[in-house]
């Protein structure tokens, strides 16, 4: 089997370090948190700078948790200016490598096959990872820290462990070096795909470390973990068979459209609702553009965070295969009926449109009326033309304008977040 070498490059407290460049400030001797303010003083940090993480304080801390003695600057989130610069900086990876060999994992992190590269450049991988980490910060100032693997996991491990104990933040790992400095490492959610719950589940049992995990019984964690023990028993080993190429060739045999939010302050049964039917609606608007359809649709609604009480989950099934909002807006109203106590405010909502399929493959059901359908999609198909052509607020229904509405505000963000234009 041929070997690969990888390299996963993360670019240091992204949002920060975007923010502190545009105010021509040091991001590792600045104090700058980028959170939003006017969601008061519990709402999480987006980002933090390296040097506040110095001073011991928590990524993705919440700003009352920040040390009354720390000062520091605030920089509301600027979703798109974030996404810009992360645009400049996958064309700087074009410049060394082909699209087809990297995979972007997130906005501030993405892996890179250099195996063919590294004989055309005649250097290492690591003098190739520091030769694009320089030419990042030389384009845009935004620092970057670098993993080198001979598999995807060992190239993240090197990223995540051992770049943090290295002058050029730069790690390197291969099967044997990993199982010698790695093993005992602590703690195992230090590395990669081992969250709290994994950890907390092998503590009993005196599994503290990969070393442990490779020398336990196989039968004991597949006991433990069903089928994903095989990954955690691979990873123990410091093996990762999957590829970029498998990735990128990879295919879902069913797909879905999600919408999510958590809503600034609990909303009373009718409120919540309206935004309810709200995500709905411009999830039938996402169908119309795409020209799919969907069958069944999923409600997960978490009450507020008082209550202590489990969320309410639901799924129901249409009448026919569809993209209109004639049909999926009252079926996801008496869903929400269902399953959503009248007596409880709720904080979360996610709504999933579930086993879409092409439009081509819809047949019309004999209960609903065609023609009706047809004028309905025109109608919807003229919305999207009129929010395509002169943006988002242009066109917008009677319940965008109610009294606890979202759809206003969220036409403003990208994840959840301001956009900053």
């Amino acid at each position: 089997m041929k070997q690969h070498i990888y390299l996963c490059i993360d670019l240091k407290s992204f949002y920060a370090s975007v923010e502190c460049v545009a105010r021509g400030l040091d991001p590792m001797t600045t104090n700058l948190v980028v959170a939003d303010p006017e969601r008061s003083e519990k709402t999480i940090c987006l980002a933090i700078t390296p040097a506040m993480k110095a001073l011991g304080i928590k990524n993705r801390c919440r700003l009352f948790e920040i040390p009354k003695h720390v000062s520091y600057r605030i920089a509301t989130p600027r979703m798109q200016k974030y996404i810009d610069t992360a645009a400049d900086i996958y064309a700087i990876y074009l410049k060394y490598i082909s699209k087809e060999d990297i995979h972007v994992y997130s906005i501030d992190e993405a892996f890179m096959d250099v195996t063919d590269y590294l004989p055309l450049y005649q250097i290492s991988a690591r003098q190739l990872g520091q030769r694009i980490m320089e030419d990042i910060y030389r384009t845009t100032g935004i620092r970057a820290t670098c993993g080198v693997g001979t598999n995807l996991y060992l190239a993240k491990v090197a990223l995540d462990i051992a770049a943090k104990h290295s002058d050029d933040f730069i790690g390197e790992l291969d099967e044997n070096t990993y199982r010698h400095t790695l093993w005992n490492h602590k703690p195992l959610t230090d590395f990669w795909r081992v969250g709290p719950g994994i950890a907390k589940k092998l503590e009993p049992f005196g599994i503290r470390t990969m070393k442990d995990i490779a020398e336990a019984d196989e039968d004991f964690l597949y006991h433990l973990f069903g089928v994903d023990a095989e990954l955690l028993i691979d990873h123990a080993w410091g093996k990762e068979p999957v590829t970029i190429a498998d990735i990128k060739n990879y295919h879902s045999r069913t797909n879905c459209l999600t919408s999510g939010q958590v809503l600034s302050c609990d909303y009373p049964f009718d409120k919540g609702l309206l935004i309810v039917k709200e995500m709905a609606d411009l999830l039938c608007l996402d169908l119309v553009e795409k020209n799919l359809v969907t069958k069944s649709v999923t409600l997960h609604v978490g009450y507020s965070n008082h209550l202590n009480l489990p969320p309410a989950h639901g799924t129901t099934t249409l009448d026919t295969d569809t993209n209109s909002d004639l049909i999926i807006l009252p079926a996801v109203t008496a869903l929400y009926k269902r399953i959503i106590s009248p007596d409880y405010q709720i904080r979360r909502v996610n709504i999933s449109f579930n086993n879409i399929m092409p439009e081509e493959y819809h047949q019309y059901s004999f209960f609903v009326d065609a023609k009706e359908l047809e004028r309905n999609r025109k109608m919807q198909q003229a919305v999207l033309s009129i929010k395509n052509k002169f943006g988002k607020d242009a066109i917008l229904k009677g319940m965008n304008l109610e009294e606890g509405a979202m759809t206003r505000e969220r036409n403003h963000q990208i994840g959840g977040h301001k956009s900053g234009e």
